[in-house]
């Protein structure tokens, strides 16, 4: 077994994400690294992402998803000038509602 180097972002995570193979498996392997708080937060960030790309305003997405006007406004933040990630998979799922 490989010596994580505790200096440097451990990788390991990010590629064993990649090797999981349904949504199911996804959404457990979640639960266990994340307490349920963490988790919630995540989706709800994602959640919020969404609508706000939809084009939602801050009091629907409020009101649909709970989330404090902090939240709602750092993820506006992330969706204009974070890496594009985010942004690039809130689009497409906007696109793929429209087919």
């Amino acid at each position: 077994m490989a010596k994580l180097d505790h200096k440097e972002p451990s990788m390991a995570l990010y590629e064993n994400i990649l090797k999981l193979k349904t949504v199911d498996e996804c959404r457990k392997f979640f639960e266990d690294v994340c307490t349920v708080s963490e988790a919630r937060a995540i989706e709800q960030r994602f959640d919020v992402a969404v609508l706000l790309t939809q084009g939602k305003i801050y009091n629907e997405i409020l009101a649909r998803t709970g989330a404090s006007s902090a939240t709602i406004s750092r993820v506006s933040r992330v969706l204009a000038s974070g890496t594009g990630v985010l942004r690039g998979l809130t689009e497409q799922l906007a696109e793929e509602d429209k087919e």
